[in-house]
């Protein structure tokens, strides 16, 4: 069995939050996070205010993208749609998903190079009806997978960008979907089970290492590509991190691992010896 290494440094970035489900790092390299009031926040890792950019009455912002321009593709529980909110903070819906088949519970989004915008949508917990949606750059919505059913959480694709990571919370394991040549969803994988545990987020860095945040224990793991799990941050005195969620590398170098801690009204970040991987930032015409 692997040894796990010492349990490493974690830094509060010193604002208070709102309950933050979510962080994700923007273009212009600003840390956006979210709020259980409907507050998108902005702030930088080197330092200076956090700014309130703007406030979704009604709602709670849960995983968040961004295309090239800097607009913020925010899943949002309570309304049930992912919004669009510009860098000034125009707030308008992006996707609510079709007419007679209503998102449910959006949860993350995930852009590929092409525009293609993936959303899980986890259904209720325990109830192994979730699935993942796949928005356009035209705006059109589908349901494009129905077998990550297992309240299908946080995700990221893959360098290659043939394979799209998932979190299933419940039961808990990570599990990947294929994405086809032609856009459609391949086959489902079960990567790792994780017994006794709520996982909520994943990131990946340049060598394929697979990075876990639990909502419960308060662990920060690391799945590596010959399938080595291994544990990098136990907080199990909850002294910092309370029930982590969203993770997301920031930083000049991207080796700064943000992590959203949800019920510690905080978000911390971590030192981490690989670079994470470069997120799509796609153009997208659609107003």
């Amino acid at each position: 069995m692997p040894v796990d290494p010492p349990s490493m440094t974690i830094t509060n970035v010193g604002h208070t939050f709102d309950h933050p489900e979510a962080v994700a790092v923007g273009p212009d390299g600003l840390v956006h996070a979210g709020g259980e009031a409907g507050q998108l926040y902005r702030f930088d890792l080197s330092g200076g205010p956090c700014t309130l950019v703007a406030l979704v009455p009604g709602g709670f912002l849960l995983g968040m993208a961004h295309d090239v321009a800097g607009n913020t593709y925010a899943c949002d529980e309570r309304l049930a749609c992912v919004h669009r909110i510009s860098p000034v903070g125009e707030v308008t819906c992006y996707s609510a998903g079709l007419p007679d088949q209503p998102m449910r519970l959006p949860n993350y989004p995930v852009f590929d190079d092409a525009g293609n915008l993936y959303v899980s949508d986890s259904g209720g917990f325990g109830a192994q009806d979730g699935r993942i949606w796949r928005i356009g750059p035209d705006g059109i919505a589908t349901i494009w997978d129905r077998s990550a059913t297992g309240f299908p959480n946080g995700m990221c694709l893959s360098a290659d960008g043939r394979w799209l990571f998932v979190v299933e919370s419940s039961p808990p394991c990570i599990t990947r979907v294929a994405i086809n040549r032609d856009g459609s969803a391949g086959q489902h994988e079960v990567l790792m089970t994780l017994p006794r545990t709520v996982p909520d987020g994943v990131a990946l860095d340049e060598e394929g290492n697979l990075y876990i945040s639990h909502y419960n224990p308060n662990l920060i793991q690391r799945l590596s590509p010959d399938g080595t799990l291994i544990t990098l941050i136990d907080d199990w005195q909850q002294l910092q991190l309370v029930a982590p969620t969203n993770i997301a590398f920031g930083g000049p170098d991207r080796r700064t691992l943000v992590i959203a801690s949800l019920c510690g009204w905080s978000i911390h970040t971590a030192q981490m010896p690989v670079p994470g991987l470069r997120l799509r930032y796609p153009s997208l015409t659609r107003a």
